[in-house]
C-alpha cells in the first residue's frame, strides 16, 4: 500500500510517502516561502523520486488543524485536489496527535503545544500513546494546571513562544524535545493512516479541524 501525506497546517511544510510499512521519501522545509509556493513542488518531486504517479498512491493524508487556518486550508485543498484527481480517499491527521507520536516510546507525558496568539496555545496531552487531555484552545497557564504534577515533555512551535513562561511555572519538570523532534513530520502522518485505513473519506469530506474561528470572524463577531 502507498500513503502520501501532505503538511502545512504551521511552520513547517511537509510531504512524506509511506510504501508497504516504510517511509521511503520526505521532505520537510521552513524557510520564508509560504507553503502555497512549497507544498506542491514537495510533492511534484516525491513523484518523480519515487517514479509514482498521484494514481499509484492508495490514501492521501493530511494535517488538518489545528494550526494555521491559512496553512490547513493550504494542505486540505493540496490533498483533496491530489486525491480528487487520482479518483482515491483521504484521511485527516490531528496536527497535535501527529506532534506527539514524533515521541513515541517516551513513558512520560508528552505535552504538544501550538502557537495560537493572543496569549494562547492549541495543546493535548498524550503518555504511552494514549490521549489524556482533547485538543484544546488556552491560555498557556490553564494548560500547564490541567497536566499531572510530574514532568511534561514539551514540543511544537509553541515552545519558541513559551520557553521561560513554562520554565517559570514547571521549573525542571518542564522538559523540551531537541529542536529536530519539535515539529510535525510527514512522515509521522503517515504512519498515522496507516492505523486508520477505516476512517478514509471521499476528497470532498477532508475538512479542516479549527478550535475556534478563523481571526477575521471574531472580528466581525466583535464588530456585532
Amino acid at each position: 500500500m502507498n500513503i502520501f501525506a501532505l503538511d502545512a497546517s504551521g511552520p513547517c511544510a511537509g510531504a512524506a510517502l509511506w510504501q508497504d510499512g516504510e517511509i521511503t521519501h520526505e521532505i520537510e522545509a521552513r524557510h520564508g516561502l509560504t507553503h502555497s509556493q512549497t507544498l506542491m513542488p514537495m510533492a511534484d518531486s516525491i513523484f518523480e523520486a519515487s517514479g509514482l504517479s498521484p494514481r499509484d498512491i492508495d490514501l492521501y493524508a493530511c494535517v488538518t488543524g489545528p494550526g494555521s487556518f491559512t496553512g490547513v486550508r493550504i494542505g486540505v485543498c493540496a490533498a483533496r485536489g491530489l486525491a480528487h484527481g487520482a479518483g482515491k480517499r483521504c484521511l485527516a491527521i490531528d496536527a497535535l496527535e501527529c506532534l506527539a507520536a514524533g515521541m513515541w516510546g517516551y513513558p512520560g507525558v508528552v505535552a504538544p503545544i501550538l502557537d495560537a496568539r493572543r496569549g494562547q496555545v492549541y495543546c493535548a496531552a498524550f503518555q504511552n500513546g494514549q490521549r489524556i487531555l482533547p485538543d484544546d484552545a488556552l491560555p498557556l497557564s490553564e494548560f500547564v494546571e490541567k497536566l499531572h504534577a510530574g514532568p511534561a515533555l514539551f514540543l511544537g512551535d509553541g515552545v519558541a513562544a513559551h520557553h521561560d513562561a513554562l520554565v517559570s511555572m514547571l521549573g525542571d519538570r518542564a522538559l523540551f524535545a531537541p529542536c529536530h523532534m519539535r515539529f510535525i513530520r510527514a512522515s509521522a502522518a503517515c504512519c498515522l493512516a496507516a492505523q486508520r485505513l477505516d476512517e478514509a473519506v471521499e476528497p470532498e469530506a477532508l475538512l479542516p479541524l479549527y478550535l475556534r474561528a478563523p481571526q477575521a470572524e471574531r472580528e466581525k463577531h466583535a464588530r456585532g
